[in-house]
């Protein structure tokens, strides 16, 4: 087959994943039940999040606080079981719109159907950013330039898309040893993460940047490093009905979203997930998560992973480096402001 045909065949099999996709967004629309709906509010202009949630009562005084800083007009968020005072918390928002659900996380794809749906009915023209709760964004020059800068940005040069890195962030010393209270920043209390150990290739069916590597990989998945965390990610998207996410957000369809990374050129603006997950309560958290078995297919090297969590460990090295802000990670080329001056 010449490499024309292979090409147009890639591309067909493609286009039908994609409306298999949403099929299945459609189908689970039925697991979501809305319980507080603010979505009347929503404006021709605004910023939209999006996120599935489950016992983040923790988390998310800072995760609102620092996308409303943001620009964020309006979070449309799935809470999934909850039980520690989320939904109501939630509820008290006057920019959170609501739905509930008892369905199976990992038969929704990780939360990608439900959020599929809502993206469906809201998310057209918008600017939709679809994060978990224990991730923030960050991007070149963000203390001083909003979101609407940024999409406005990404407008103006022809962008309907944005890419991010997972950055793990990490105390020193046992995780449980950290103090964290919520609406804390807590990237005063996860303040160093993993500089250089990471690597990229070109994912061999979807065609996009495959991102692994950080302190995950060298610390749990250091033996069978092809089973590590993904980190990229394309978590901003100026949304279609259309679209569809393959797998959390790491994937997108159609494939030229993802064409979001140029780091050897440095031509493309990209960002960073800030990602929380290692707070004093992650420990908590793995041993619920044990118990439910809702992530990644419950494989036993992820149980492991899980069991680990739950034993406080010290995931700091000699190696480590301390955050000290998003002008940084742009100096170790783990963001780029590329052509946006």
């Amino acid at each position: 087959m010449s490499a024309r045909l292979k090409s147009l065949w890639r591309a067909y099999r493609l286009r039908w994943k994609r409306r298999r996709f949403l099929f299945r967004v459609w189908r689970k629309r039925r697991q979501i039940a809305v319980s507080s709906d603010r979505t009347a509010q929503i404006s021709p202009d605004a910023i939209l999040v999006f996120a599935t949630v489950r016992n983040e009562i923790v988390r998310l005084p800072y995760f609102l606080k620092h996308y409303r800083d943001l620009g964020v007009a309006h979070f449309l968020i799935v809470d999934n079981g909850s039980d520690d005072g989320t939904s109501a918390y939630l509820a008290d928002q006057p920019d959170v719109s609501v739905w509930t659900t008892n369905h199976s996380y990992r038969l929704s794809r990780f939360g990608v159907d439900w959020l599929g749906w809502l993206q469906w009915q809201f998310g057209g023209g918008h600017w939709c950013l679809t994060v978990d709760a224990d991730e923030l964004l960050v991007y070149p020059y963000c203390e001083t330039r909003n979101l609407h800068q940024l999409t406005q940005w990404l407008d103006d040069q022809g962008h309907d898309s944005f890419g991010a890195v997972l950055v793990d962030l990490y105390p020193k010393g046992p995780l449980q040893d950290a103090s964290y209270l919520p609406g804390d920043d807590p990237t005063k209390t996860l303040d160093w993460f993993d500089a250089g150990n990471y690597r990229d290739q070109v994912h061999r069916y979807y065609g996009n940047l495959w991102i692994q590597g950080g302190v995950r990989e060298r610390v749990f998945f250091a033996d069978e490093p092809a089973r590590a965390p993904t980190l990229n990610k394309t978590p901003l998207v100026r949304w279609s009905w259309r679209y569809a996410y393959v797998s959390s957000t790491h994937q997108i369809l159609p494939t030229r979203l993802h064409d979001v990374f140029d780091f050897e050129e440095s031509s493309k603006t990209s960002g960073a997930l800030l990602h929380t997950k290692f707070l004093p309560i992650v420990g908590e958290k793995s041993a619920e998560e044990l118990v439910r078995a809702q992530h990644f297919q419950n494989s036993a090297l992820y149980a492991d992973y899980h069991q680990r969590l739950t034993q406080s460990p010290d995931l700091w090295c000699p190696n480590s480096c301390r955050y000290q802000g998003p002008a940084q990670l742009v100096e170790l080329g783990l963001m780029s402001k590329g052509r946006w001056i």
